[in-house]
This record gives structure tokens, sequence and C-alpha cells, in this order.
């Protein structure tokens, strides 16, 4: 009888920044789901770069994409990705699927924001500088998600706060906020990062010009998604407490979003 090749061992806080050992646990995960592969896509400082998505599109299913890691100091909603991805994605395997499970994997093993050439990734989706930004926009060329979330974290953070791009209506915001609270409250401050928030949450109406180098939740608004969502938890808070933020985000996200379908489809 042939053996299993046993799962890897889960990223413990003395390994959260193993970049090896995070790759061979989604490739664990992915081999067990037939829907879905893992590509190499490019490569950053050295380190390969991969994207999980969808082996074939189904029409009438959701489509996301998520992303995590594109700051090196943010490890937390790398960890909870995959935590939650081992947890729900085998029975959300027939959705469409574009993640991107660490996009700075030098500034990861480092803990430092930046790339190898000390470049705030974040900034350059308008931009043609950068390679492996480049061939990721290159994948995601004609592609449309329903919902886009990018994982994020902030030393500045007073509580989990919560950018919502005003797209579609009705807003999310106040809905996939409610359940995180019940895990760490939502930063209280009226201005967050210089913008107004009202229990932890920040809408804003964004148009090209707003900033010289878009991140890469301008990009997906622009091209790709319907609704689109940065989540920030405070960097000095627990480790284990932020995953669990994270990880309650993606599932009440996903839950909502079966819900929006199952509305639609009646009304259809």
């Amino acid at each position: 009888m042939r053996k299993t090749k046993p799962a890897p061992e889960k990223l413990l806080p003395d390994k959260v920044r193993d970049y090896r050992l995070l790759t061979e646990r989604w490739l664990h995960l992915v081999r067990s789901i037939s829907s879905l592969e893992m590509s190499l896509f490019g490569e950053a400082g050295g380190y390969p770069l991969f994207v999980i998505g969808s082996s074939s599109k189904h029409p009438r299913k959701p489509s996301l994409y998520l992303s995590a890691g594109i700051h090196g100091d943010e490890p937390a909603p790398v960890e909870a990705l995959i935590q939650w991805a081992e947890e729900k994605l085998p029975g959300l395997a027939d959705w469409n699927w574009t993640v991107f499970p660490c996009l700075n994997p030098w500034g990861f093993e480092r803990n430092i924001r930046f790339d190898a050439k000390g470049r705030d990734l974040n900034r350059y989706y308008n931009s043609r500088k950068v390679p492996q930004i480049n061939r990721q926009l290159a994948m995601m060329r004609g592609e449309r998600y329903d919902l886009a979330a990018c994982l994020h974290e902030d030393y500045d953070a007073w509580g989990f706060y919560l950018y919502e791009i005003a797209a579609a209506r009705p807003h999310w915001g106040e809905p996939l906020s409610r359940p995180i609270s019940r895990i760490m409250p939502p930063d209280d401050r009226s201005n967050i990062d210089g913008h107004a928030a009202k229990s932890g949450i920040i809408r804003r109406r964004i148009d090209p010009a707003m900033m010289k180098g878009h991140p890469e939740a301008f990009r997906l608004h622009f091209k790709h998604s319907r609704r689109t969502f940065t989540l920030e938890t405070p960097s000095e808070e627990l480790l284990s407490r932020r995953i669990r933020v994270h990880k309650a985000f993606l599932s009440t996200m996903c839950k909502k979003l079966k819900e929006g379908m199952a509305i639609a489809g009646q009304n259809g």
C-alpha cells in the first residue's frame, strides 16, 4: 500500500517566516483539491512566486481574489490565509479562485516592509517598473471578480479597520465587520491614515489621480473587482488574535457572497 505523504507542519510562531514551509503547505493543500492548481508566475529577490487558481472556470459560481504578504512585516495575513484555506477551501472548491499567498517573500522572511530593492510593492500597480507586478497583472488580464480582498497589518492601528472602495450597493462593510468585532474591537478613531472613518470602516470613492503610485486595491477596483476590501489588523496585537480576525473576515466574506449570489439567482 502506498503511504500518504504527511501534511507539512503548521507555521508556529517560531517558524512564521519560513517561506519554504509556507509553500509546502499550499502545495499539499492544492494536491488534495483536484479543481485547484498552484503555478509559478515569477521570481523576486531570489524567491519563487506562486499563485493558486481554479483549473477551470465555473460561470455560475462566485469569483474571488485574495492576497497577502505584499508588505513583508505583516505576517498574520499570510498565516491566516493558509490556515483558512486548509479549513475552508475544500468545501468551496467549485468556486473560482485567484490567490496570491505571499507577494513579498524576501521581505516576509526578513520582517521588512519593502522588497529586496527597497520598494513598497503596494505603490506600483499603475507602473511598469516592477517585473513581478507586470507578470501578476498579465495573469489577471481580462479577469473579473465578484469580490477582492487584500489582507494587511498596521503598526499604528488601535484595532482592526476595513477599507471598502465604494462601488456595488448595498455596502458590505458593516455586516463584514460585526463578526470580527467579537474577536477584536474596531479602531474607533474618526480619522484613520488621513481618511474619515466610522466604527473602523473607511469607505472611499477613488479616481486614478488620487495617488501617484496605485496600491493593489486601486487596480482591482478600476480593472477587475465588483467589490474591493482591504483589512488591516494592529501589528502589535497578539499574533494568534490577528490571525483569528483575518480568518473570521474571510469566512464572513464568503458567507455574505454566497447569500448575495443566492438572492441574485432567485431574482433572476
